[in-house]
């Protein structure tokens, strides 16, 4: 089981340089159940994730690069590009911060992984995060794959307006 809570986030920290950054690149092939490709860096997966908002189970598979490429052409939607800084937090929490490119440049959402929902539900974020959007399903990626970008949106975008976008699917 994975227990997350999801964030918008009012300021990007200072000197990102000195976290580490990993290349992420991701197609859904299904959003209900969620089966998605990813590339993470130089590795690649297969991912199933059961349903649910801040807890669900989530199984990865390895792929190879050719394995990757020939599922990810086959992907429904937007491929969500981004990048994922890891932070640590004064609780001793690992903070990761997706910077999104692409279609949803200027997109900026955390992420914060749990042991249980309790420990979710007791966590006390950093002054820089702004709105929970845990249970909001516009900020999940398999939602945003699915979003149709308005034209001339690009260029407008803020965490709080993902892309000016509208769902394919009631969210």
């Amino acid at each position: 089981m994975e227990t997350e809570r999801k964030f918008l986030v009012s300021k990007i920290p200072d000197d990102l340089s000195q976290y580490k950054c990993r290349h992420i690149e991701q197609g859904y092939l299904s959003t209900s159940p969620v089966v998605r490709v990813r590339r993470d860096n130089n590795e690649y997966y297969l991912t199933y994730k059961g349903s649910g908002l801040m807890t669900h189970e989530e199984y990865n598979l390895p792929l190879t690069e050719e394995a990757y490429n020939h599922l990810l052409s086959k992907a429904d939607g937007n491929i969500i590009t981004k990048k994922r800084y890891e932070i640590p937090d004064a609780s001793g929490k690992l903070i990761e911060l997706d910077i999104f490119e692409g279609v949803f440049s200027g997109t900026v959402l955390a992420e914060v992984e749990f042991d249980s929902v309790e420990e979710a539900q007791k966590y006390t974020p950093p002054a820089w995060f702004r709105e929970d959007v845990t249970y909001d399903k516009t900020y999940h990626n398999s939602n945003m794959s699915r979003m149709i970008i308005k034209e001339g949106s690009a260029e407008d975008k803020s965490s709080s307006d993902i892309c000016a976008a509208t769902s394919r699917e009631t969210l």
